[in-house]
């Protein structure tokens, strides 16, 4: 208790020091505040869902940055600050919005409540940065409560490290690893309230404003939705829980090389991204992007924007903490490229390493690919592919265990081209595959004192079993690698 009360008194000394001048300036802590309020305050709201009409919470609202703009679509508002003079500042601002109400508040405070299961958004912009860790957990049990069942919890924080340039006496803030978010919300469920979960992670990714301006890749944004168990993601969860789990990722890391989990890692990248012939300032969309390492080589060595998108939870936040420090114009996101949308003719070019194989309706997928590119635009998928006769029992049980979907490399082809691609190239690459494997083979065999001080010798074993398995399949035949490149005319 001791230790809540001294930090609340430290945060609010902090604030009631930073917020003397009641400016956006002072509530970013930025000198070049009003220019990147215009950019991230649309491109924040742009990421929630719709709650036209509906009860919304928000927490930590400030001087009303925000909340002017939630007002005009929210059938209610509450806004909640616990800085007196801040909150008084928002009311004199924002007081015409009839359905407001404005209240100073601590978040943690017991006193603050609402009733369970009457709210359809919770909003924040930088709170959870100025909580304890056990503050967070507590309060993100309290928020699920609060919450209808198919409501929202939408917060942004800075991670890592600090971003704006004001100078500070003291600085009590936690720059968290987005990790931490995931481990609170889901510790802080109560386990008798089993038939509602918080289990719907939609969307976790940079602030986009942050990476141009300041090539500052710290600024997520996460949106959660509380569903009901059945509803539970399960692809999601596989992807999370068995085939990529945080361990799984680093041995596969280590294999491919540094930031790369797809065959051939930065070799390969180089050699396919040289096809794409890219240009600076050009806008690429890295679907299945892993933990990162290609979008980086595109970014600093093309000068292109690179948006990567991947269904892992785990993978994103490697490729977040990847990003720390790199001064290039990479945004992450976890998303599930069957469902995101994108406006038609964003990107100049989608890549996609290994990760197809995954989706079943590929038809539709590409579909949506040709929508996204603009004229003129080129996609480079490379994936794992089977021959086009009757695979073994063998092979069958592994593409179901795995829940791949192959196809031949001329089928696939095919299907590109039905989706309304030009100029489609459809090379079997499983010769190169056989070679890339027997040398990321040999290399784990030469360093295996190494890899299993690292790690462990089930480890090792299952990474060399793995590839041996692999190996055999690719070499009889059966087990496909192709390349597929084609342009939108």
């Amino acid at each position: 208790m001791a230790a809540h009360v001294e930090e609340r008194e430290v945060q609010k000394n902090y604030w009631i020091e930073h917020s003397a001048n009641l400016t956006v300036e002072a509530m970013m802590l930025d000198s070049k505040a009003s220019d990147l309020d215009k950019e991230e305050r649309p491109e924040v709201l742009s990421l929630l869902p719709s709650y036209e009409g509906k009860s919304v919470l928000e927490f930590g609202a400030g001087i009303g940055r925000f909340t002017g703009e939630l007002a005009q679509k929210a059938g209610q508002l509450v806004a909640v600050d616990f800085i007196e003079s801040v909150i008084k500042k928002n009311e004199s601002i924002n007081g015409h919005h009839k359905n407001v109400k404005f209240m100073c508040a601590d978040v943690t405070s017991p006193d603050l409540k609402f009733s369970e299961g009457s709210v359809d958004l919770i909003f924040s912009n930088w709170l959870l940065m100025y909580l304890s860790d056990k503050e967070v957990e507590n309060l993100a049990e309290r928020m699920v409560k609060w919450l209808k069942v198919g409501g929202y919890i939408f917060f942004r924080e800075s991670c890592f490290h600090q971003s704006g340039d004001s100078k500070r006496k003291y600085n009590p803030t936690h720059y968290r690893d987005p990790d931490f978010t995931l481990r609170s919300l889901k510790s802080a469920i109560p386990m008798m309230v089993l038939e509602i979960l918080m289990n719907s992670l939609l969307l976790a990714a940079n602030a986009l404003a942050y990476v141009r301006n300041k090539k500052n890749q710290n600024q997520i944004c996460w949106i959660w939705q509380k569903v009901s168990s059945q509803d539970d993601k399960g692809f999601q969860q596989f992807l999370d829980n068995v085939q990529y789990k945080c361990n799984g990722i680093l041995r596969y890391e280590r294999v491919f090389g540094k930031g790369f989990v797809s065959t051939g890692g930065i070799e390969t990248t180089k050699e396919f991204v040289a096809k794409l012939d890219l240009k600076p300032g050009q806008k690429v969309l890295d679907v299945g992007c892993g933990i990162g390492g290609g979008d980086f080589y595109m970014a600093e060595n093309f000068d292109v924007e690179v948006v990567g998108i991947d269904l892992s939870i785990n993978m994103i936040s490697i490729a977040l903490e990847s990003a720390i420090g790199l001064k290039c114009n990479v945004e992450f996101e976890v998303a599930d490229c069957t469902k995101k949308t994108y406006p038609d003719n964003t990107f100049d070019v989608i890549y996609s390493r290994d990760t197809i194989l995954h989706i079943q309706d590929k038809p539709a997928l590409f579909r949506s690919f040709f929508k996204w590119l603009k004229p003129g635009g080129k996609v480079l998928i490379s994936d794992y592919c089977k021959n086009a006769g009757t695979p073994s029992p063998e092979f069958s049980e592994y593409i179901k265990q795995r829940g791949y979907d192959l196809h031949d490399v001329k089928a696939y082809g095919q299907m590109l081209r039905d989706a309304g691609f030009d100029d489609v190239i459809a090379e079997d690459r499983t010769d190169q595959f056989n070679q890339v494997l027997q040398r990321e083979l040999n290399a784990v065999e030469k360093e295996k004192d190494e890899f299993i001080q690292d790690f462990s010798e089930e480890d090792y074993n299952d990474i060399v079993g793995g590839w041996k398995a692999k190996l055999i399949r690719s070499s009889s035949g059966e087990q496909r690698w192709g390349l597929f490149i084609a342009k939108k005319k």
